[in-house]
């Protein structure tokens, strides 16, 4: 998505690294980046508003629950290796392959 008109911090790079600033993940610099575009393309502060929305919704109806260990180990795993640029398996690699049996 993009407004079509030209920004000191382009458009793309904004909705790439958008859950980055919803989530204040990125250095004061870059959010000061982000805020400046935000004021200048409403098409990105539409989207902003949106997913700020969702992740508000999200924490009140979701945000009680605890997280299990192992998942959010699993979670996490994943993230290392996407951010390392490394391949993501289709699915936890220390998953028992075998067929789960009823009982």
């Amino acid at each position: 998505m993009s407004c079509g008109e030209p920004h000191e911090t382009d458009c793309s790079e904004v909705l790439d690294h958008l859950y980055e600033f919803l989530d204040r993940e990125m250095p004061d610099s870059d959010c000061t980046k982000f805020e400046v575009h935000f004021g200048e393309c409403s098409p990105c502060l539409e989207k902003y508003g949106l997913e700020q929305a969702v992740k508000k919704l999200v924490k009140r109806c979701c945000g009680h629950d605890d997280v299990p260990a192992d998942l959010r180990a699993k979670v996490m795993g994943r993230i290392e290796l996407i951010r390392a640029g490394e391949p993501v398996p289709d699915r936890d690699v220390r998953e028992d392959p075998r067929p789960a049996t009823q009982e």
